[in-house]
């Protein structure tokens, strides 16, 4: 068989792979696999480096299918490379990824060859992708982290870092915003090692895209600052290694290839429809398209003799001396930079240096205090002198978030200075926290920051960390009611509850400056968790700690901030944030006035329900049913914590434009309205 007719049977094996686990699952895209199995032969079995021995290997090229509902491209092609899997421990464990099993169980419970890509279940998915826009967006987040590790880790004659990542996307990541703001932000930094390879098949769900989307997608990437190429034939394998080689070739731009293509290529007769509406194809349909293909008609999960040779004697072979090069080079490398080779270890690993949390600041009490957003400014600096590969930055609110490193050296990540650590995301929230994410997934320690407000436009990606179990950081700030004057645009109610909603997402909202320390001593510590902080614009009261317990309860979530003299308390008073100091005021003076009163401090839900009972009834007792919770929020869900008898003093409406004092009087966040509540509860009022 000539090498051309080894490179169609490969290609046509993908696609049969594809046609047959949609059919088989009664579920799924059939199109999209069929006509970009070229495709994705071309880029893994003669251009990536990425040894499927070890998928996880630092230096290995990334591919994203940000198009993830094309998913079958991925399980066929990982199936067909053998590439071998790797535990939550970075461990190879000497099997496959996705067996010829998983995909005949394509879709169904147990299976490696799920309905889009899920990063952490599957060796060898740089990305969990499927919400259309967040791969392509994920994407410049690892470009931006192998120029920042290529900066700080190659030293002459030794390129320790450098390596490309291909996204390939569709008409639905191109409609999306997220991939607007992303690709903006690129091209203005100029990562010349991202590719986009644009799936141009005019199809989505409701038909031909010409009904909504009818720009000049070239014009629009040419605007952005990229280089854009196209290949008018998405089955000339030899045109798409020629525009690949182009983009390896070009420096100072991200490269967009569109790829013009049809879907379904091969299936005569509601190929369109199939893929529009995630349709198996039919088996009469199965049948014509394999005749067309050349294949057995009643062959299912076929992989011919020589496929798998075929795969082994390109990405296969090129991977493998790719990677003992590469891990030759990094022996000489710890020999002659030891620190750093250590560095990269412990980043690859998501282990801490030695000394991370050494000079935290400590506040002395002061009833004056310090803004939330103040304290978590001075815990980052600390933070990332101590952990070189801690970094991140704010959609345009760096100087207002506090996150701004400004200690000496730290510099601004730019196309000029890929070494910086301050990253300035330009107001795109949106594609801010899929980019963290990318950061993330490429081992560092990143974080970005706005106003708690606009987490709502940062909530996708958040929910794809927790799903992909990314040690992200995002740090909001002006938390509450405490942005005053700009009124209920700018005051967050709902977003505590939503975010707290995120099965695996911690939420810390901490009550003053030493919590706050405290929170990110915690945070830093976490693997596969992603962390909210949630800061105050205002300053609070740094509450004494002589008289209080310590904040290092927070590592509990929750914890017994405050109690009565002399016995068992007859009311709990629970708050988180900047009513902590209000809950403690209202504590003081009920105990003054004979109500033996405690106050819990709890500045993550999360973390206090991963207690064990004995913890959680030590401080909340069971049997103390008289309960109080405030907090500058929605009330929603706080009856798991106060009961049916308890009251929660929290809002109901939206907020209003007034200064802070006045909002705090008009929505009861007083201490005598705390005291009130509690004796009404109490009947003594």
């Amino acid at each position: 068989m000539t090498s051309e007719q080894l490179d169609q049977l490969s290609i046509n094996t993908i696609r049969t792979l594809s046609i047959d686990a949609v059919q088989q699952a009664k579920s799924g895209h059939p199109g999209t696999p069929m006509a970009l199995a070229p495709l994705v032969y071309t880029l893994w079995n003669r251009v990536m480096r990425f040894d499927p021995v070890d998928p996880i290997w630092p230096n290995r090229d990334r591919f994203v299918l940000s198009n993830g509902h094309a998913s079958m491209l991925l399980w066929s092609v990982l199936h067909l490379t053998r590439t071998q899997a790797v535990d939550a421990d970075y461990e190879r464990l000497g099997q496959p990824s996705v067996t010829l099993d998983d995909i005949r169980r394509f879709r169904q419970i147990g299976s490696k060859a799920p309905g889009h890509p899920e990063y952490h279940l599957v060796s060898g998915v740089e990305t969990t992708s499927g919400p259309l826009g967040q791969g392509v967006a994920t994407s410049v987040g690892m470009a931006i982290a192998e120029k920042w590790l290529a900066n700080r880790y190659n030293r002459p004659g030794f390129d320790i870092f450098g390596y490309n990542i291909y996204a390939v996307c569709g008409d639905g990541c191109m409609m999306e915003g997220v991939s607007s703001e992303a690709a903006s932000l690129a091209g203005h930094l100029g990562l010349d090692n991202l590719c986009w390879v644009y799936d141009n098949n005019h199809i989505t769900i409701e038909g031909h895209t010409n009904i909504t989307f009818t720009e000049d997608i070239a014009a629009r990437f040419l605007g952005y600052g990229w280089n854009v190429l196209r290949v008018g034939d998405a089955n000339d394998i030899d045109l798409i290694e020629h525009a690949l080689s182009i983009f390896r070739q070009t420096r100072g731009r991200p490269t967009f290839i569109i790829l013009d293509s049809h879907i379904g290529y091969g299936s005569p007769h509601k190929q369109d429809t199939a893929e529009a509406h995630g349709e198996p194809l039919g088996d009469e349909e199965v049948k014509l398209t394999k005749r067309a293909y050349g294949w057995p008609e009643d062959a299912k999960f076929l992989v011919p003799d020589g496929v798998y040779e075929r795969f082994a004697a390109g990405v296969g072979a090129r991977g493998a001396e790719a990677r003992r090069r590469w891990t030759e080079l990094f022996a000489s490398y710890r020999s002659r930079f030891p620190e750093l080779a250590t560095e990269v270890d412990q980043m690859q690993r998501r282990e801490l240096p030695a000394g991370w949390d050494r000079n935290l600041p400590v506040f002395p009490a002061d009833p004056k205090g310090i803004a939330g957003r103040d304290a978590s400014g001075q815990v980052l600096n600390v933070l990332a002198q101590n952990i070189p590969w801690l970094l991140g930055g704010s959609a345009d609110l760096g100087s207002s978030n506090k996150t701004t490193l400004k200690y000496e050296g730290a510099g601004s990540f730019e196309a000029a200075t890929p070494g910086g650590k301050n990253f300035h995301f330009g107001i795109r929230e949106h594609s801010m926290a899929a980019i963290v994410n990318g950061m993330s997934l490429s081992k560092l320690r990143a974080f970005g920051a706005t106003f708690f407000i606009f987490s709502d436009y940062a909530r996708p990606a958040i929910r794809l960390s927790a799903l992909m179990e990314l040690p992200t950081l995002m740090v909001f700030t002006h938390d509450a009611m405490g942005d005053g004057e700009d009124g209920p645009t700018h005051q967050p109610i709902e977003q505590l509850a939503s975010l707290r909603a995120i099965p695996g997402l911690v939420l810390l909202r901490p009550g003053d400056a030493n919590e706050v320390v405290e929170a990110y001593r915690y945070i830093m510590q976490l693997r596969h968790e992603p962390a909210a902080l949630v800061l105050s614009r205002q300053p609070l009261p740094t509450l004494d700690r002589g008289k209080y317990a310590p904040a290092s309860g927070v590592a509990r979530g929750a914890y017994v901030f405050a109690d009565a003299p002399g016995g068992r308390p007859e009311v709990i008073l629970i708050a988180t944030g900047s009513e902590l100091s209000l809950a403690a005021e209202a504590h003081e003076k009920l105990v003054a006035g004979g109500i033996r009163s405690r106050v819990v401090s709890m500045p993550s839900w999360d973390i206090f329900d991963h207690q064990s009972q004995e913890y959680r009834d030590s401080v909340l007792p069971p049997d103390v049913k008289p309960r109080v919770a405030i907090e500058q929020a929605s009330t929603f869900g706080w009856e798991r914590y106060v009961g049916t008898s308890g009251r929660i003093i929290g809002m109901k409406t939206f907020g209003a434009s007034a200064p802070l004092k006045e909002l705090q009087k008009k929505f009861g966040f007083e201490p005598d309205r705390v005291v009130a509540v509690t004796r009404e509860l109490l009947g003594k009022s």
